[in-house]
């Protein structure tokens, strides 16, 4: 597994839990309005136009970043800085918007306040990648990542990582968000501290700190080519094997009913246990 893979997806995870980026959750809370199939279209919708945007712009600039593949150690040298002064602005709270570097994006901003359904989740998909202050510097980070895995299909793969990063947190905090309760959101808002009269946020700090220490991993590594990896050889060379003696057909097909089939029992268990509190609430307003 790719170290910058995994990045990507942390990434997009800590943007989504920046302090601007709390002003997504309202927006993203008014296009899955419900639950169930609907939650998930409307998410899936979501994700499809967050990755229309992303995913080009990590083709193109890995496909930029390819014509200067000779000269890969200076390339690397300033990757690393740019990670780490990233990483001190995004500690700082000192961030800033990629959206406004892109023609339309108002444009875009105003469609979605009209827009209504499928078509409003979509077009909030297509301005949350890039949008936010406090997500700037990790988009920078992870775009500098992409733009130094020497391949423009790789970098793309790994900025859709990045949409994913923001969509599947985002969707589990949707499924939940009545059960987490008011400290629950609390934890998910984050705190901040003050130090010698500034005042920091927990996430931001933390983010910062991370992509710091992956700009100093990145110089000290070679760009992450003598980076330890994070599954060993020798598992994956069993998890191959494994694989391999796995691929018939019917044991595809026993695994993918199987898998199915739990779906639907947790499902109708979920269901059902919706209805009975809802059976409940009607019992006691009466």
């Amino acid at each position: 597994m790719d170290i910058g893979v995994v990045a990507a997806f942390i990434g997009g995870t800590l943007a989504l839990l920046s302090p601007c980026s709390a002003l997504l959750l309202p927006a993203y809370f008014g296009t899955v309005v419900g639950s169930g199939a609907r939650l998930v279209v409307h998410s899936l919708v979501f994700f499809v136009g967050m990755v229309a945007v992303l995913v080009p712009l990590g083709l193109g600039v890995g496909a930029l970043a390819q014509l200067f593949n000779e000269y890969r150690t200076p390339m690397i040298i300033v990757a690393a800085i740019v990670l780490i002064v990233l990483g001190v602005l995004q500690i700082f709270g000192l961030g800033f918007d990629v959206a406004r570097w892109v023609p339309g994006s108002d444009a875009v901003h105003e469609r979605t306040s009209m827009a209504t359904g499928l078509v409003k989740s979509l077009l909030l998909g297509l301005t949350s990648g890039l949008a936010g202050a406090c997500a700037g510097p990790i988009l920078g980070s992870v775009l500098t990542l992409a733009a130094t895995s020497g391949s423009a299909w790789m970098s793309g793969l790994m900025m859709a990582v990045y949409g994913a990063g923001m969509v599947v947190p985002l969707f589990v905090i949707a499924v939940l968000w009545q059960r987490l309760g008011t400290r629950g959101r609390g934890v998910l808002r984050g705190r901040t501290f003050t130090v010698a009269g500034r005042e920091f946020h927990v996430v931001s700090v933390i983010t910062g700190v991370l992509m710091i220490a992956v700009g100093v991993l990145f110089w000290t590594t070679n760009g992450l080519v003598t980076a330890p990896q994070l599954v060993p050889l020798e598992t994956q060379m069993w998890l191959q094997t494994q694989a391999a003696a796995l691929s018939d057909v019917w044991i595809d097909i026993i695994v993918i009913v199987a898998v199915a089939l739990l779906l639907l029992w947790w499902w109708f268990a979920r269901e059902k246990a919706r209805e009975q509190e809802d059976q409940k609430a009607r019992q006691g307003s009466d």
